[in-house]
């Protein structure tokens, strides 16, 4: 969430950059501020009765000690007030607090000046195109189609199990799922980024500190019975493994990455183009996440966007990457590219990763600061990216990589599956 002092200290600017997302910032603002200035004064009000309190408890004390007991007793009889008053304002205090608290997160990140003004994501700017698109033989078969003429994904076997858009991959399928996981692992370790084993489930706190709840609660699984939320990716809980610490400055950039499955409810997702592997339920990804000095944190989202780049250049896979529009980015996010993949066989681009750069916003939620060099406690700035999404991956080199005589494994996968070919 956004910092009340910045808020004061921007305002203006602040609702200008967020008209970007077509959200009307005055009214929120003005409210966050009158209630900081509320805050300000109870706490004001607060700390001068304690310390009248605690005052009148010492000349009680003393008034005891000399003989004094009645007037002892009458200066008593204002402590019972002072305490009664200082009860009422510590109540007041923490409902402005939660009040204020509550607004905040209704509030989204203050788009970076580069984002473009847009409504939807076709107002994204495209920065980049590598890769050349494939000419596929007459008859080309999108993924789901070779998926069953090759027997490596069953999408109605998911169904009689769980349900639409829980896929079960099988055979040299399910050894290409698994190859990708350990090259995407291994190509982040070698990186830099030190690899974790993270639970699949996360408590409330975690969700609210990346920023998923409130604002994704209708499209999370939620355990009601344990009040725990299945991951709709591994930033939530790689993320949280750091909220509420002090890190030293000297252990930045903290570099992390992990696998996991990942749960999204994805309602009212339809038609057509959720078909397959392009929208599901139930999904892998590899994930990078990095915690960063305010200072270097653009320069470390380049450098994710350059990692990215590297591994879908190894795969030889057509992408592109696009920066998000004002209406089309993450709620929680200041600056995020989209890569996508084209399919061939579907004759269109598909959505493979986002590399995100979340300023401080999910750091003041979840408490993460570092100690700089004078001794200040500062907040950090947190990023994530995928590196990969596997199912749309996998869409992809089936459709672009299929010939007469299967489908063809990309050169850099095959040491990872042990074979060349589907067939």
């Amino acid at each position: 969430m956004l910092v009340v002092q910045d808020i004061i200290a921007n305002k203006e600017e602040y609702i200008k950059a967020l008209t970007k997302r077509s959200f009307d910032a005055a009214p929120i603002l003005e409210k966050v501020i009158h209630l900081d200035e509320e805050r300000r004064a109870t706490q004001a009000k607060l700390d001068n009765t304690l310390a009248d309190s605690n005052k009148l408890s010492k000349e009680i004390g003393m008034l005891f000690k000399n003989g004094e007991a009645q007037k002892a007793a009458i200066l008593k009889e204002k402590t019972s007030q002072l305490k009664e008053s200082s009860k009422s304002l510590s109540a007041r205090l923490t409902e402005i607090q939660e009040e204020l608290k509550e607004l905040l997160y209704t509030i989204p990140n203050v788009p970076h000046a580069s984002v473009p003004d847009g409504q939807s994501d076709e107002d994204n700017e495209e920065v980049f195109r590598e890769g050349d698109i494939p000419v596929l033989e007459d008859g080309a078969l999108p993924h789901w189609e070779l998926a069953k003429k090759y027997d490596i994904i069953d999408f109605e076997l998911g169904v009689k199990i769980s349900g639409a858009g829980f896929p079960v991959y099988k055979g040299k399928g399910a050894k290409l799922q698994r190859a990708l996981i350990s090259y995407f692992l291994d190509k982040n370790t070698e990186a830099g980024y030190t690899e974790y084993q993270v639970p699949h489930l996360v408590n409330e706190a975690s969700g609210y500190g990346t920023g998923q709840l409130p604002d994704k609660e209708g499209q999370m699984y939620h355990i009601t019975a344990d009040d725990l939320y299945l991951i709709p990716t591994a930033e939530v809980p790689v993320t949280n493994m750091f909220r509420d610490d002090l890190v030293n400055e000297s252990d930045l950039p903290i570099c992390c990455t992990g696998y996991t499955p990942c749960f999204r409810r994805e309602a009212g997702s339809y038609g057509a183009h959720v078909r397959g592997l392009n929208r599901l339920h139930q999904f892998d990804k590899v994930e990078i996440v990095r915690i960063e000095k305010p200072e270097n944190s653009y320069e470390a989202l380049d450098g994710m966007v350059d990692h990215v780049k590297e591994i879908l250049k190894e795969l030889k896979l057509p992408y592109r990457i696009l920066r998000l529009c004002g209406g089309d980015i993450g709620f929680t996010s200041a600056l995020t590219y989209d890569f996508e993949v084209f399919s061939t066989a579907q004759d269109r681009w598909l959505e493979i990763s986002s590399v995100s750069n979340f300023e401080s916003y999910q750091a003041n939620r979840l408490k993460l600061r570092y100690k700089d060099t004078n001794g200040k406690n500062q907040l950090a700035h947190t990023l994530n990216g995928s590196s990969l999404a596997l199912p749309r991956v996998l869409a992809g080199i089936l459709e672009n990589y299929q010939t007469p005589n299967g489908i063809k494994i990309p050169d850099v996968l095959v040491p990872y599956c042990g074979f060349e070919y589907i067939d």
